[in-house]
């Protein structure tokens, strides 16, 4: 059996999966009430930047902290999972997220499991970004992105075509391969928050780090042709999808930016 070892990011009591994949990492744990989890403010880490960097104070615990063959992050309300059916309850859906066993067979195949790319049919991912977010933050990414890394420029500029992309911040991958693209990563992100220093954004939009890393995981990917394997993602919770789709459409016809996750 491959060390494989999955975080799951929470930054709230929550019900957990009971496979020996998982454990829980309390994020933003820094100065916060003690989840009886283990917390993403031990070791070398960035707990105090998860205001804004959302999930990705876990990833980076776990990239400088955890000791393991593979390394992967899912969300408390988020997971993997093979078995294409429709569950009901919560209940189902945590007895069938992806299990330890599974993802050992998946990775006799790839070395990074991805889940299924998010399509935007009427936008693509750079439009969908400027109208729902504010993407002064974005733009400078790319500043960093030319002036740093120019190699990988060429697939950042295919925001403005692609209208799908690995979403999330989900993944499991061989070490090796987290090591260089956390490298990568954080250097851009660190020093675009150097750059942009005290926003003006409210406490929804601050989190800009994290939504930018999402769209950035691919860029990486497909500038160094990595190979991987998607599988579904399940949301435990329900989404509000009326409420999610007239968001979106206030914010391409009326240029109101969303106020919240759904």
């Amino acid at each position: 059996m491959k060390d494989i070892k999955v975080i799951v990011a929470t930054h709230k009591k929550y019900q957990m999966p009971t496979d020996d994949l998982y454990f829980p990492v309390h994020v933003g744990a820094e100065e916060k009430e003690d989840l009886g989890y283990i917390k993403d403010n031990e070791g070398d880490n960035i707990s105090t930047k998860n205001p804004s960097f959302c999930e990705l104070t876990g990833l980076y615990w776990a990239w400088k902290n955890l000791k393991a063959d593979y390394i992967g992050l899912v969300h408390y309300r988020r997971y993997f999972f093979l078995k294409k059916k429709h569950y009901k309850t919560e209940k189902e859906k945590f007895e069938n997220v992806l299990t330890l066993n599974e993802a050992d067979k998946l990775l006799d195949e790839t070395d990074i499991i991805l889940p299924k790319k998010r399509k935007y049919y009427i936008e693509n991912l750079y439009s969908h970004y400027k109208h729902t977010m504010y993407v002064e933050p974005l733009d400078e990414t790319r500043k960093i992105i030319e002036e740093k890394y120019p190699e990988y420029l060429g697939e950042f500029d295919k925001l403005h075509n692609r209208t799908s992309a690995h979403m999330f911040n989900m993944f499991i991958m061989k070490k090796n391969i987290l090591d260089g693209y956390c490298k990568w990563l954080y250097n851009i992100l660190f020093e675009l928050e150097k750059r942009l220093g005290q926003t003006s954004y409210d406490q929804f939009h601050a989190r800009f780090y994290g939504r930018i890393s999402e769209l950035l995981l691919d860029v990486y990917i497909e500038t160094n042709k990595l190979q991987y394997k998607e599988i579904p993602v399940m949301d435990m919770q329900k989404i509000n999808w009326w409420k999610k789709g007239t968001s979106f459409l206030k914010a391409k016809l009326l240029g109101k930016k969303y106020e919240k996750s759904f």
